[in-house]
């Protein structure tokens, strides 16, 4: 009996550690908003307007890009994960009325979508294991350099500071 429960053990951990943790591609049905719900509050805080591309996703985290496409017509629409839901099993992402225009299904109420993370600071054609994005090193140079109006160039002149003398040192030769 321990026999059998040591190896029911084992093939559930095997079983958990291969399953892959994310899908790159996700499927499912998408619904849009309601225009009752427009200017109310979302879940991040942000006021939802309709003509916004935002979206509703109960995993991804807020401020996820989302890219959308209808495989029906082949359009695609880019949206931020800014609420949570849809709380219905029959749908997997919920847009904003804007992005249902976009992608072709207002009349019909709901789609058949294909679901994609962007992952903004990834630079394409680039091995995955280097995703450092080099950093940018600004100078910064004085006011002077540049271009004076005439206007001002008479108070630059009267502010300006006078050279001073150098003093001559008496140096002892031996």
């Amino acid at each position: 009996m321990a026999l059998k429960k040591f190896f029911a053990c084992c093939f559930c951990l095997v079983c958990g550690i291969t399953t892959v943790p994310a899908q790159k591609q996700l499927t499912g049905k998408a619904s849009y908003y309601s225009d009752k719900l427009h200017g109310r509050k979302m879940s991040n805080g942000e006021r939802y307007h309709r003509d916004s591309m935002t979206c509703a996703h109960k995993k991804y985290p807020f401020g996820t890009l989302l890219k959308v496409r209808n495989p029906l017509n082949g359009k695609e629409v880019v949206v931020r994960v800014t609420d949570r839901g849809p709380f219905s099993k029959r749908y997997v992402i919920d847009l904003s009325k804007a992005a249902a225009r976009e992608l072709g299904f207002i009349r019909k109420g709901f789609c058949q979508v294909e679901i994609t993370r962007i992952h903004p600071n990834r630079i394409p054609f680039r091995p995955e294991d280097a995703e450092e994005i080099p950093e940018l090193h600004l100078e910064y140079q004085d006011i002077v350099t540049y271009p004076v109006p005439a206007w001002r160039q008479e108070i630059l002149d009267e502010k300006k500071p006078q050279p001073t003398k150098i003093k001559k040192l008496k140096i002892d030769k031996k």
